[in-house]
């Protein structure tokens, strides 16, 4: 059984704290009110538990005799219509959620904003402007929406700012954070965007958004290079022939330099999203390179260098059939410039009854996201049989297939 006088208070401290009155800002003066159907959802149904709705009123009576809450009842019968927030009564009310129950009250969280700011202030121009901002809210009584959030892009700025020594993300990421995948996870992408608003550095067209960070002394690990089929590497020191080798080969992009040609023996190239499809794809006519997300500058100077190589060969890509499939081909298209078509990423697969089971739902997320692709015609026809059906499909079933 939920503790109904922790969730009912707890609703009404917090929406009391969201409004208007909280602020000062309010032109009307509206009842801080919540519904028992918000605390348990069939309150008003005809086969509703007893025992959870006299759990509700039992709870509400409680509160009221506390002093924290009125409430008003339907009529004759036993239902409450609804409940209303004593408001003069805020503080008691988040006191006592906070020594029964582990809230924290606005006072509390205003003091740990408050602390933040103090901390993180003057530890670099960048810090400063997101320190500025929330004072800015503290100042018009609001807590700040994300502080903890805000807390950890304030720790990486703390590190990045005063850098001097040559660092890789992740050892960057250990030393800020104690794991060395939290920043590229979580923070990196902000970070990157408020470094380079304050550095007045846009992203240039070929230019990827972390590269800022070398400006700070850190940089992204070596990357690899994954490819497979018949192709050849022309060095000055030899030829390698990929095409002995069935996995195909992995090497360091720094080895670029060394690469005078590449030649392609086959008519065709597929970039793979995900690194359990590229090694599940064989095909004698099909040279394939593993992509493993959004191209980074590596990836992308060798592709241009295949395609000037190799200008007539048939290049196309193989991704998840969901919004960050059709957002990574575009980019793969935009920072290569080699018009790449799509493998298996079509109405075809989705309507495929092998595929079936594997269809998932879409989310509020990806129906955002897809609306924004419904325009372009590359994608245009897929996009919108996914919206109607409301199905996405993850690409390791398909190369499996």
């Amino acid at each position: 059984m939920p503790d109904y006088k922790e969730k009912m208070l707890i609703l009404l401290a917090d929406k009391y704290r969201k409004s208007k009155k909280d602020s000062g800002t309010n032109k009307i003066n509206r009842k801080t009110r919540i519904k028992p159907t918000e605390l348990y959802k069939n309150y008003k149904q005809n086969d509703a538990d007893i025992g959870q709705i006299e759990a509700v009123n039992r709870a509400a009576e409680e509160c009221r005799e506390m002093g924290f809450l009125t409430y008003e009842m339907n009529g004759f019968s036993n239902e409450i219509a609804h409940i209303e927030l004593v408001d003069e009564r805020i503080l008691q009310v988040e006191q006592y959620l906070s020594q029964h129950y582990h809230y924290e009250s606005k006072g509390e969280k205003v003091r740990y904003v408050e602390q933040m700011i103090a901390r993180y202030c003057e530890s670099g121009p960048v810090a400063k402007q997101e320190c500025e901002k929330l004072k800015a809210q503290l100042k018009k009584n609001r807590v700040p929406a994300g502080y903890l959030e805000t807390e950890d892009i304030l720790r990486a700025l703390e590190f990045i700012e005063p850098n001097q020594k040559l660092l890789y993300i992740r050892e960057a990421s250990m030393l800020i954070y104690g794991t060395s995948k939290y920043f590229e996870e979580n923070t990196l992408d902000r970070v990157c965007r408020l470094l380079r608003a304050y550095l007045k550095k846009p992203c240039a067209e070929d230019e990827l958004p972390d590269e800022i960070l070398s400006e700070y002394h850190i940089v992204k690990e070596k990357q690899k290079l994954c490819l497979k089929g018949r192709v050849t590497l022309v060095k000055d020191k030899g030829r390698i022939e990929l095409e002995h080798l069935s996995k195909g080969a992995e090497f360091y992009a720094d080895e670029l330099e060394e690469i005078r040609q590449i030649l392609v023996h086959v008519p065709r190239l597929i970039t793979v999203e995900n690194k359990t499809s590229y090694l599940r794809c064989q095909s004698e006519d099909t040279v394939f390179f593993y992509l493993g997300g959004y191209a980074n500058r590596s990836q992308r100077d060798f592709l241009r260098l295949v395609y000037q190589d190799n200008p007539s060969v048939e290049y196309r890509h193989f991704g998840d059939i969901d919004a960050g499939g059709f957002y990574i081909h575009e980019h793969l298209c935009r920072v290569t410039g080699i018009p790449f078509g799509l493998y298996q990423m079509s109405i075809e697969q989705l309507q495929d009854q092998r595929y079936k089971a594997c269809l998932q739902e879409l989310t509020d997320h990806d129906r955002r996201r897809l609306k924004s692709l419904a325009q372009q015609e590359s994608y245009q026809e897929v996009v919108q049989y996914m919206l109607e059906k409301g199905v996405k499909l993850e690409q390791e079933i398909v190369s499996l297939g």
